[in-house]
């Protein structure tokens, strides 16, 4: 029989190696997908996907799976992945749920409140708020397109700390996997609504009441921000 050496064993930085290559992808297909460089409908064929994300076909087939479970990507049997399509049903559906899940995740944090909510809430705020965001109108011509990465990242942030102290982390799970699922819609509403929302007020308002104990205003708040994305994405599709 013959033994395996230590020379002929699979080594950890290989598979760790292998991990962060799908982690990549994975995140550079969600970007693309949620800011519409990757448009609805299109089909995301691996050999094309790993080409032009310069990765493997294994990571980028991981990475597919991963965004299929997140319902950012559809998976077809015998046709392969493809980029969901967007419908006004389908956003009016994630932002009543959204207002459901969350709007009750934001009470109990409130009830629950603790020293360490507060800070993590206060933080949260002040960071997205040092950050701005940044409009194609605002770029010179020939300039590369604006990058709010760190905006959403932060926003991202922001909405998961006001509901951190719910206690339940299957509600925060849905609650992540819907907020990804309407940034898609999100993106649309923030780069063709005129005149710009107030974002940075909007934050505060729901901040100023959740700490000020104010459930029925913190929730209004947080719910009617979720409407009114809702309410732009409409108007720019009836335009449209």
């Amino acid at each position: 029989m013959t033994r395996m050496t230590n020379a002929s064993r699979p080594t950890a930085p290989r598979r760790a190696e292998r991990e962060t290559s799908a982690t990549l992808v994975y995140k550079a297909v969600k970007h693309d997908i949620v800011q519409g460089i990757l448009e609805p409908g299109h089909k995301l064929q691996i050999e094309q996907i790993a080409e032009r994300y310069s990765a493997g076909t294994n990571p980028v087939r991981e990475a597919l799976n991963r965004l299929s479970s997140e319902r950012l990507v559809d998976r077809e049997d015998q046709r392969g992945f493809f980029v969901p399509p967007l419908s006004l049903e389908d956003f009016r559906d994630i932002v009543q749920t959204r207002c459901w899940v969350e709007g009750q995740a934001l009470e109990v944090s409130i009830r629950n409140r603790t020293e360490a909510w507060e800070d993590a809430v206060i933080l949260a705020t002040h960071r997205l708020k040092a950050t701005p965001i940044l409009y194609n109108e605002d770029t010179p011509p020939g300039a590369t397109p604006p990058d709010n990465a760190l905006w959403e990242e932060r926003h991202r942030i922001y909405h998961r700390a006001l509901i951190a102290n719910c206690g339940s982390q299957h509600l925060l799970r849905f609650a992540a996997e819907l907020m990804l699922l309407s940034e898609r819609y999100r993106f649309i509403s923030m780069a063709n609504s005129f005149p710009r929302r107030r974002s940075v007020d909007e934050h505060q308002i729901i901040v100023d009441a959740a700490l000020s104990g104010d459930i029925a205003t913190a929730v209004a708040a947080l719910q009617g921000q979720y409407l009114l994305t809702l309410q732009r994405y409409e108007e720019i599709m009836r335009d449209a």
